[in-house]
């Protein structure tokens, strides 16, 4: 039986990251968030179009240096950086390290002029705000997250020695279609001109992805149009945002192989090789994962055309790809077709529980993987 295997379609991936470029303003600068997929052949691809990458450990300092060693991160972020990590963003040449707190900016100016040398951070606020609509809130409340916006204001107003504060980063929160992530982008450029004094800000990512509706998109060209107009009211600010799911999820998909089929009090499941231990996400998210099936002709079982529920091969009831999906008949033998797997799937997905073999990784389009799959 063939293993598991993740497909990306990197020729997609390029043709889609350039028109979300192509439709941004001069003054924004696009960066690519490493945690969303880490994957080699999507960090060379990305990096022939956006303008840098956002990096949020050593581990993906290390990895970028490795995939791409003469394109350092242009951000490095992350909550609760150690002194080790802060000395690892120095020694990398990142562009601006993200700062979490007073303490850690007090820690990171200690280093830096221990160093002899002056690095460039962008404050990371928690500004009050609606976040309605949202997938997942960051800010706008108690959070581990960035510092009150008292604090930022008094920080750059008088940062220690060692230090350069350009700027101010707030991701508030996530899941955003694109008026709402504009508006939220538009309130921290205004907060951080008039209270900061800012030159730079990074608004982060959130821009919605949609696995109930794989086929839509998030409004890029609209986004893109209002950022201008937002841009238009501070003519010498500069604009960062740092998306990953909404750049990578489309391109990649999980194929697998069906192993049985069987009924369970009136209810089909479908049991495939892999599960979330491979594709993490529909836990994660607590959504159906979606599926279509690429049939192989009858060669065991099959289920009567009735809804299934898809789940892999792990000793818990919360391995579960899927349920209820109408995807018309299944047989054993079948390659079921997982799309939006493109992030935050294999990279976060708990690989070692059973210790399951891992997937393969193949780059093209999920139709030929499919036809060719015993190849």
């Amino acid at each position: 039986m063939t293993r598991p295997a993740y497909v990306y379609d990197l020729d997609a991936l390029a043709v889609h990251v350039a028109g979300i470029r192509a439709v941004l303003p001069d003054r924004v600068d696009l960066l690519y968030a490493v945690k969303a997929n880490p994957d080699p052949g999507i960090l060379r691809t990305l990096a022939r179009t956006v303008d840098g990458f956002e990096a949020a450990s050593q581990g993906e300092l290390r990895h970028l240096a490795t995939v791409l060693p003469d394109r350092p991160a242009a951000a490095y972020a992350g909550p609760g950086k150690t002194d080790e990590d802060l000395v690892a963003a120095l020694a990398a040449g990142v562009g601006r390290v993200h700062v979490e707190s007073p303490a850690e900016l007090h820690r990171l100016a200690r280093l830096a002029h221990a160093a002899h040398r002056t690095v460039d951070v962008l404050l990371r606020v928690n500004l009050p705000g609606d976040a309605g609509g949202a997938s997942l809130v960051m800010g706008g409340g108690p959070s581990p997250f960035g510092m009150s916006p008292q604090e930022a204001t008094y920080l750059a107003a008088d940062p220690p020695a060692g230090v350069r504060v350009r700027g101010v980063h707030a991701h508030l929160a996530s899941g955003l279609d694109a008026p709402a992530a504009a508006a939220t982008a538009r309130a921290v450029l205004d907060w951080a001109v008039a209270e900061v004094g800012a030159t730079e800000v990074n608004a982060g990512g959130g821009m919605a992805v949609d696995y109930a509706a794989p086929d839509a998109r998030f409004d890029w060209p609209g986004y893109g149009r209002l950022l201008g107009a937002a841009l238009a009211a501070h003519p010498t600010v500069r604009l960062r945002i740092e998306p990953g799911r909404a750049v990578t999820a489309y391109c990649g998909w999980y194929l697998t192989e069906v192993v049985d089929v069987k009924r369970s009090y009136g209810q089909w499941f479908v049991v495939v090789a892999g599960g979330t231990h491979h594709l993490r996400t529909p836990a994660a998210k607590g959504h159906s994962q979606p599926v279509r099936v690429h049939r192989r002709g009858r060669r065991g079982p099959a289920t009567d055309g009735a809804p299934v529920t898809v789940v892999g091969q792990l000793c818990t009831p919360r391995d579960v790809l899927a349920r209820a999906a109408d995807v018309g008949p299944v047989a054993v033998g079948d390659v079921l077709v997982f799309a939006m797997a493109g992030a935050y799937a294999w990279n976060i997905s708990h690989r070692d529980f059973l210790l399951h073999d891992p997937p393969e990784f193949r780059t093209g389009t999920p139709e030929d993987v499919a036809l060719n799959w015993d190849s």
